[in-house]
């Protein structure tokens, strides 16, 4: 699918238990129950066929996805699920013509360990 992407954007998002917040000094305290990765992945032009390729990996329940994690300094490999995506086509699909480019997230379904 590499070939199909023309960004990657990535997000480490924190996810606090509900003891979580602010009191009236303005002080933050909770648990923080782990930091989820999410990778917003920005796909180029594509035509009819290459969107036949990748559809139904999007669509899927669950993908394994790879990527570079600064804080572990590897390669972590991740299950993830997908956001909702949309897919603009300003001509009618034939064998040369390309819809816009379309993002899509690809969200951890566990914490970074």
């Amino acid at each position: 699918m590499g070939q199909y992407i023309v960004q990657a954007q990535y997000s480490y998002n924190k996810l606090w238990s509900s003891d979580s917040g602010r009191n009236l000094a303005g002080v933050q305290s909770g648990t923080l129950i782990g930091i989820f990765p999410k990778i917003i992945l920005q796909f180029r032009k594509l035509t009819k066929d290459e969107l036949e390729v990748i559809i139904p990996i999007i669509d899927s329940a669950r993908q394994t996805v790879t990527y570079y994690d600064p804080n572990k300094k590897q390669n972590i490999t991740m299950e993830t699920y997908t956001g909702d995506y949309e897919i603009v086509n300003k001509y009618i699909i034939g064998t040369n013509r390309k819809n816009e480019g379309f993002a899509c997230s690809f969200i951890a379904t566990s914490k970074r360990s």
